[in-house]
């Protein structure tokens, strides 16, 4: 069962750290995809510099929805990037998933990478973790609590430490530890 909708009506930071050990669930036909979520960063509101609802103009009205959607847009015009909106409507806040630990449909990933079926290489990366689970554009605004892409409960307990830290290749509210990880962890991106 997917993680229902309140799950994502708190704050970004909030559920950026309660995505950690949780499950990505990508449904392609009759090929499923999945993967633990090991890495998140968080993006706040317009106070955020490095946020897309501080200067992506078109983002804006996703971001101030109610949390529980697929946020999926194209980086440097060849990455997609997938985030989960948070926070309720008119309080805007996302999280951009970065690293997943491969659990099922190692096959379909590694095709669809090109790469060998190396779990570590697979989804490491919110660029590899995209294409080794087939999210594009069309899944912007998927609903994550229903349909082809999900997120749901962790798979087994939660006995990891959270490490936290700046986020990674951004330039704006650099000094913001809003990036999360499972410590010890060797999925993560870095």
């Amino acid at each position: 069962m997917p993680l229902p909708r309140r799950f994502y009506l708190r704050p970004a930071r909030a559920v950026a750290r309660d995505l950690l050990g949780c499950v990505l669930v990508a449904r392609r036909g009759p090929t499923l995809t999945a993967g633990r979520i090991v890495e998140t960063e968080a993006y706040l509101g317009p106070e955020d510099a490095a946020s897309h609802a501080a200067f992506r103009p078109g983002s804006r009205a996703l971001f101030y929805g109610a949390g529980g959607y697929a946020y999926v847009y194209l980086n440097y015009g060849m990455h997609h990037c997938l985030n989960a909106i948070a926070g309720r409507a008119g309080r805007p806040g996302c999280v951009l998933i970065r690293a997943l630990e491969p659990v099922a449909g190692l096959g379909a990933m590694a095709r669809r990478r090109g790469v060998a079926q190396d779990a570590r290489r697979l989804a490491s990366g919110p660029g590899n973790l995209t294409r080794a689970l087939a999210i594009t554009a069309r899944d912007n605004r998927a609903d994550l609590t229903a349909g082809r892409l999900t997120i749901e409960p962790p798979d087994r307990p939660r006995d990891f430490r959270i490490a936290s830290g700046p986020r990674v290749g951004i330039t704006r509210s650099v000094d913001l530890r809003l990036r999360y990880w499972i410590a010890g962890s060797r999925f993560v991106s870095r």
